[in-house]
């Protein structure tokens, strides 16, 4: 076997490995799953934080004055 297909065949057997590798989509997922679950988390927050701010801290704040 000369050098010239034996690197052919290391190529190829590299690009068969990258195509059937699926790690990379695994971690891919995880991430779109933690970036939805931060923006539901965030948006709690804003819509929700007024509202307890005027319910607590405002009490709070009267009862301490």
């Amino acid at each position: 076997m000369s050098n010239k297909s034996r690197l052919r065949s290391i190529i190829a057997l590299t690009c068969a490995r990258f195509i059937a590798d699926e790690q990379g989509a695994t971690a891919i997922e995880y991430a779109m799953i933690a970036s939805g679950v931060g923006a539901a988390v965030a948006t709690t927050v804003f819509s929700v934080g007024s509202e307890l701010q005027t319910a607590f801290y405002d009490k709070i704040a009267v009862a301490v004055r």
